[in-house]
């Protein structure tokens, strides 16, 4: 898996056309349980980030971008279970209720993911910020009678969790910036005839590995898989 290696001092290098968009399934079955019980992973993309020694935008990444890492669980007390998630300049809160993360091949509860967000400050009177965490983490549910495993890896799972962090002030835009876009594209579209079609284009999606590649109509058979990434091929 060297070839498949994009992890470059703790950040995620990928070739250019590429985006790692993986599902909560993908996610949960396919790198955080590899990486539990030492298994092989699809791609070596993920980086190992301690996410409560930093502040979010002091991450390794792109600020602009989803930005995933495998994190060890600190207690917060030497004796108890409650997770750490104290950083430099806040903490982060735990929002809503878990989702359960159900494997559609199997049917049955292997992971759930917790939503997380930032706030600046001591709590309780910490200032909400634009910043939000999807914890992934394994449930005791799923077995481990199909991995050989020691009994130090029952302790790892229950530590071990994947991160997805983002802004999402910058993750989504705003009504201005997307009737600006609308407005563009209705101002440069091709002109066509009623006998003609325009190309389209079409998504081709790897159900095991979380990879995509998205290409024009005429090489739409093409798929090119590297986990959790996506291709974007001009004609």
């Amino acid at each position: 898996m060297d070839k498949f290696n994009f992890v470059r001092n703790g950040m995620i290098r990928l070739p250019p056309g590429f985006r790692f968009q993986p599902t909560d399934e993908e996610l949960v079955f396919q790198y955080l349980r590899c990486k539990v019980f030492s298994c092989p992973l699809p791609a070596s993309i993920i980086p190992e980030v301690n996410v409560c020694m930093y502040d979010p935008w002091d991450l390794p990444g792109d600020l602009e971008q989803e930005r995933y890492f495998f994190s060890n669980k600190e207690s917060k007390y030497r004796n108890g279970s409650r997770a750490n998630r104290v950083t430099s300049s806040g903490y982060w809160k735990a929002t809503g209720t878990d989702k359960k993360i159900v494997s559609s091949r199997r049917n049955h509860i292997a992971g759930k993911k917790k939503t997380l967000v930032f706030y600046r400050g001591k709590a309780p009177n910490g200032c909400k910020t634009d910043w939000v965490m999807h914890e992934y983490c394994l449930v005791n549910a799923e077995t481990t009678a199909s991995i050989n495993t020691a009994e130090n890896a029952l302790h790892q799972k229950e530590n071990w969790v994947l991160c997805r962090i983002f802004s999402k002030k910058r993750s989504c835009k705003t009504d201005e910036e997307v009737i600006r876009v609308n407005n563009a594209e209705m101002v440069h579209a091709p002109q066509t005839n009623n006998n003609q079609s325009p190309v389209s284009s079409s998504s081709s999606c790897s159900s095991s590995s979380g990879i995509t590649e998205v290409t024009s109509s005429s090489e739409a058979g093409d798929e090119e898989e590297i986990s959790g990434c996506t291709k974007f091929r001009s004609c």
